[in-house]
């Protein structure tokens, strides 16, 4: 009989540098560069765009994976975030499922349900079965923000490498 290793679990750091890398990768995707910034001044990545000549401040926010909301009802994503942060984006990410959404400071502070004393909290339920009040509160609600939809509209259309090499191989 085999024992199956331990799975050391992630520290809040390595959770939200996961995120960062995350972020990175996805938007290197469609040729848009990111970098991390050296320390933690509010802004976790500067994202610069070529072909728009766009420059844009990101905070990360990540969560390992989902979690019942309250504690104790419908599993749900959430994320706290400063509201006096200087970043312009915030980039929302599930690591278990590796979807980041994108939100511009005032589209945050305009769908988080909570804002207590200074906080923002935004939360999205998986289940879109769960009873809530309101609208904004399921994950399949905030479509628009996923990434893929928001670096178009972020940093302008983008033709993606792949895209580009088999124009050339077919020319």
């Amino acid at each position: 009989m085999t024992t199956a290793t331990p799975i050391v679990p992630l520290t809040t750091a390595q959770i939200g540098k996961c995120g960062e890398l995350l972020v990175q990768y996805r938007l290197l995707k469609h040729a848009v560069e990111a970098s991390a910034m050296p320390t933690d001044a509010g802004i976790d990545l500067v994202a610069y765009s070529s072909a728009s000549r766009r420059t844009v401040t990101i905070q990360v926010k990540a969560n390992l994976r989902a979690k019942p909301g309250g504690g104790k009802g419908s599993m749900a994503l959430d994320w706290w975030a400063p509201q006096q942060s200087p970043a312009e984006l915030f980039a929302l990410v599930d690591l278990e499922s590796d979807q980041v959404w994108l939100f511009w400071k005032d589209e945050l502070v305009r769908f988080a349900q909570q804002k207590p004393e200074g906080r923002l909290h935004l939360y999205m339920y998986l289940d879109a079965e769960v009873r809530t009040r309101g609208v904004g509160k399921h994950v399949r609600e905030f479509d628009a923000f996923k990434i893929e939809k928001r670096v178009v509209e972020t940093f302008g259309q983008q033709q993606r490498s792949d895209t580009r090499m088999f124009a050339a191989v077919e020319a």
